[in-house]
């Protein structure tokens, strides 16, 4: 099962990607940090499976105007996001590319009163999502028309 299980509205099968290693039960486990899901799409086979998706909902369009990119950019999805983003801008480079970086509301980082940040549970994980976060915003930012990340704290889920 995948996320797009449990929708309601029936989605156009070209328009989903499975990342088969990176599901529940897959060989590879979590998707976790910005290289790894930038290496998923150097991959020949994966970038031609990924622009040929592409080209049909293009080649549907009468006037195409530009894209829309949203990701979260808290996990290796960001890599994703990133690399998807720079095809994007090398293919279609009079195009708008509006990006949207989507990070959750995280309370597991703190700021002591001398200002430091801490880390309370889990090192690795905290650290992940601030290298992903910072990587993404810039590798985002550089190849779109209009970067917008957006949380539901005032930190970018991060303090």
């Amino acid at each position: 099962q995948v996320w797009s299980d449990h929708l309601h509205v029936q989605l156009h099968p070209k328009s989903l990607y499975v990342i088969r290693q990176y599901m529940q039960d897959g060989d590879c486990g979590c998707l976790e940090a910005f290289g790894q899901g930038e290496s998923l799409l150097q991959h020949p086979a994966c970038v031609e499976e990924l622009e040929d998706r592409l080209h049909f909902f293009v080649e549907e369009c009468d006037y195409l105007q530009g894209f829309q990119v949203l990701c979260d950019l808290h996990s290796g999805f960001s890599g994703v996001g990133a690399k998807v983003t720079e095809l994007l801008y090398d293919e279609y480079s009079g195009k708008g590319i509006l990006s949207w970086g989507l990070t959750p509301a995280l309370r597991d980082l703190a700021v002591s009163s001398n200002g430091w940040v801490s880390f309370p549970q889990d090192y690795q994980k905290s650290f992940y999502r601030l290298m992903n976060t910072a990587l993404g915003i810039v590798h985002l930012s550089s190849h779109s028309s209009l970067f917008c990340p957006l949380s539901l704290s005032g930190s970018l889920g991060l303090r």
